[in-house]
């Protein structure tokens, strides 16, 4: 089973996009503008208004890899985000007021504000199990959930996420051999973003983060993680791998977050050329333009899904805003004594 298999560009060819319906398509195009406009309000209201403080992390540029895991996805599977998870929670569902006051720290939140923007996609009824702010620390947790579903005989799996930094942890090779060794459902995504905070892949890795990951015996994919239909269609061939009780499986989206590690960070470490080139093949505005040249979706539909992105943001910023914070005396409940 084990092999490493590659899907790159596959929106750039009409057979590509006829691979997946009309639906599937607009849907993860409406995903990854949502998550994007998601993500800009976040910045301003962080940096402009204030009403945002502590560690964030924000998901720009990489929008495409959770919309093509998400729509490969069924919603009984159990999703292990990131401390760069709003973009995981906004592609699962999570209603936007929810995580917008997480991040504000107001009881509304998905974590009734005491869990801050690296917990914030965390809501059971998206089962978003947890967002970890401890890197790879999820990888061998997804190990565990995925044995719990194959000894209770669920018909689903666990897609894992995390980031390049996470390979060069010792949980990615505990939890990766365990979850091959036991052959669990569990769909592992390593969302390489070309660094580790500062560190380019290209000082942290003697091989590829591919090549490690197959070594384990794991079915392998490396996409383009700017074009969601490759994430989508190499998800939905291993959900099914997986589904048949093939063991886990593996995929490296390369992307490129579009901002610094952190909020607070302006990635002055990256080449300006570098970063001009990755712009260029930042995934919405490519996207988008496929699918109107293909006659998919029109101009005036594509405003459409703007403004009622825009629409849904501002009534959950303002319905986040309106929630109180957690009573302090309430701390007690939340403790064993």
């Amino acid at each position: 089973m084990a092999g490493i298999r590659t899907y790159s560009n596959t929106s750039s060819t009409r057979e590509g996009l006829n691979t997946v319906g009309k639906e599937a398509l607009i849907s993860m195009l409406k995903k990854m503008v949502l998550a994007r406009r998601f993500e800009e309000k976040v910045e301003d209201l962080y940096l402009r208004m204030a009403l945002i403080s502590g560690p964030c992390h924000l998901y720009l540029g990489m929008e495409a890899v959770a919309a093509g895991v998400s729509e490969a996805l069924t919603r009984d599977d159990y999703v292990l985000a990131t401390y760069r998870g709003h973009g995981h929670a906004v592609v699962r569902g999570v209603p936007l007021e929810r995580i917008f006051a997480e991040l504000m720290g107001r009881e509304l939140g998905t974590c009734k504000g005491l869990g801050g923007s690296m917990h914030a996609a965390t809501w059971k009824d998206a089962n978003l199990l947890l967002a970890t702010a401890i890197v790879g620390s999820n990888i061998p947790i997804a190990a565990g959930v995925g044995l719990a579903i194959k000894k209770k005989k669920e018909e689903k799996i666990v897609a894992c996420f995390f980031g390049d930094g996470a390979v060069n942890s010792g949980a990615f090779n505990e939890g990766l051999n365990l979850a091959s060794i036991w052959k669990v459902p569990v769909l592992y995504v390593c969302e390489n973003n070309q660094y580790a905070m500062s560190l380019p892949v290209s000082m942290g890795f003697s091989t590829s983060i591919a090549e490690r990951a197959s070594s384990y015996g794991c079915a392998t994919y490396v996409v383009d993680g700017n074009d969601p239909l490759s994430v989508y269609t190499a998800a939905k061939e291993a959900r099914e791998l997986c589904r048949r009780n093939e063991g886990p499986c593996f995929i490296e989206a390369r992307t490129y977050r579009l901002k610094g590690h952190g909020i607070y960070d302006k990635a002055l470490y990256r080449p300006e050329e570098e970063v001009k080139s990755w712009t260029s093949k930042e995934p919405i505005e490519n996207f988008r333009r496929r699918l109107v040249e293909e006659g998919i979706i029109t101009q005036q539909e594509y405003d459409e899904i703007e403004r009622e992105a825009a629409e849904r943001i501002s009534e959950a910023v303002s319905r986040a805003r309106a929630s109180k914070y957690l009573d302090f005396s309430s701390l007690y409940n939340l403790v064993y004594p």
